[in-house]
């Protein structure tokens, strides 16, 4: 798996230093790690304003069902033709892991955030995109633990600017009166559980070395969707949900052309590119561009960005090029050092 420049683990002092095409090499793969992750946030982003409308024609399990239906199909024949039939083989990693990975990202991330974008009303789309924004905080205290590690301090320092930057954006630097606002705290809830979802299924990609990206998405999309599909089918016989008729289908048709094709598998797959590039830990510091492209998108409604949420918008910038440079000069530091 390729390292990032910013987050490599140096090498051992007998061996000898990069030339300068591999330098060259290197930071050519780190761009592009760069440009999927921010392509991946956009699209990601462009999909909360689209579930506002597709929420009040169906549930939220239905429509991830159906999303990841669309998807999957997508991402099994793109593998069937890059990998062929050996793709679908679990070559000795864990379909067990695969299976409670898919079932925890896709199952879980959807169901939880669209359930809590529903219960939140017309501003669920607000509240989940800068819920997502807290992804990197988790990220950063989920390494910590799972390798019993201190964090760098910038890094977190960064973070903790560029979620700040976000909240001026969607907030339109109005905090206060944000806290004063009825919230509908069960919805924040199980937006935040939805976000820590994507973030396990983020960093556990990490587990399985012999599978590419796409192997990867399309294996855990394919076994996830046997627990969403299964959850739906017990909402269903519970009457929990009602089916749905063909004219709610018809209805979330234009929805689901993105939720898909666009947001379920392009999006899916460029972050699954960029972060097996840039590791999960650098990667998920891109969830913060997601907010701001939810709100970009809100502002052809009518909405003119203040002040504030210009600045917000700088600073969420700035910390996202500010962290990586740190990481980069970090990392070339560290083997000089040893």
């Amino acid at each position: 798996m390729n390292s990032p420049v910013g987050l490599s683990s140096g090498s051992p002092a007998c061996e000898p230093a990069p030339d300068a095409q591999s330098v060259r090499s290197n930071h050519g793969a780190y761009g592009k790690g760069v440009l999927f992750c921010v392509a991946a946030t956009v699209l990601m982003g462009i999909m909360f304003p689209v579930m506002t409308d597709a929420l009040t024609h169906i549930d939220p399990f239905t429509f991830t069902s159906l999303r990841y239906l669309i998807a999957g199909t997508a991402f099994l024949s793109l593998l069937l033709l890059k990998e062929g039939r050996r793709g679908l083989r679990s070559t000795g990693e864990s379909i067990a892991l695969a299976w409670i990975l898919g079932s925890v990202g896709f199952c879980g991330f959807g169901s939880f955030v669209f359930l809590g974008q529903q219960l939140a009303g017309p501003e669920g789309a607000l509240t989940a995109s800068i819920m997502m924004a807290t992804q990197p905080m988790m990220g950063l205290l989920l390494n910590s633990i799972v390798r019993k590690s201190i964090p760098p301090v910038l890094s977190f320092l960064f973070i903790l600017m560029s979620f700040a930057g976000v909240s001026l954006v969607v907030t339109k630097g109005n905090m206060a009166g944000v806290l004063r606002e009825p919230q509908h705290y069960s919805a924040n809830a199980l937006i935040l559980v939805g976000a820590f979802c994507w973030v396990i299924y983020t960093f556990s990609a990490s587990h399985f070395k012999s599978w590419s990206p796409l192997k990867y998405t399309t294996l855990t999309t394919w076994l996830g969707l046997t627990t969403i599909l299964g959850l739906n089918a017990l909402l269903f016989a519970l009457h929990v949900v009602p089916v749905p008729t063909a004219a709610q289908l018809w209805a979330i048709a234009p929805h689901l052309s993105y939720m898909g094709p666009i947001a379920g598998f392009v999006a899916i797959l460029f972050w699954n590119l960029g972060n097996r590039i840039l590791t999960p830990l650098n990667g998920v510091l891109f969830m913060d561009v997601l907010p701001v492209t939810t709100f970009a998108v809100s502002s052809f409604t009518g909405v003119v960005p203040g002040r504030a949420q210009i600045v917000g918008a700088c600073m969420t910038g700035m910390a996202l090029v500010f962290n990586n440079l740190y990481l980069r000069r970090r990392a070339r530091k560290l083997p000089a050092a040893r």
